[in-house]
């Protein structure tokens, strides 16, 4: 698993978005809260609005708004829709397992990337915006 500056990146829009939970916030305001490029942020918001974490509206007094209550949206979630399976190899992927040759001769890695899948997913998916907002990274 690798994260992209675009999984970041939509990280930080929607703790900016929770942050301003009450009101819409344009995207030049996000970018600065962000620190984000203004063009990069909207094609990032767009993935986070086709996944159903965002709504936006438009307009003169249009913005984006979290489209869920931060304690229902869970970072292991978005992860995986902007940046696709938490596996560190394809042989141990639950959703995009790839056939690997060394598999036939008892590869003695496979079980250390499962247990960091494992681990990786476990925290990442009892984590949630909320979650990050008040610093419960340790439960």
């Amino acid at each position: 698993m690798k994260i992209s500056s675009k999984g970041e990146y939509a990280l930080r829009a929607l703790i900016a978005l929770a942050k301003n939970e009450e009101e819409l916030m344009q995207i030049k305001d996000i970018a600065n809260e962000t620190l984000v490029s203004p063009q990069y942020l909207e094609q990032i918001l767009l993935h986070l609005k086709s996944h159903g974490y965002v709504k936006s509206k438009r307009g003169v007094r249009g913005g984006y708004t979290l489209k869920e209550l931060p304690n229902k949206i869970i970072i292991g979630n978005v992860i995986r829709d902007l940046e696709g399976p938490l596996a560190p190899m394809s042989c141990v992927s639950i959703t995009a397992y790839e056939y690997c040759p060394l598999e036939d001769n008892n590869c003695l890695l496979k079980p250390l990337w499962a247990l960091i899948r494992d681990q990786v997913a476990e925290l990442l998916d009892n984590t949630t915006l909320k979650d990050l907002l008040e610093g419960n990274l340790y439960k």
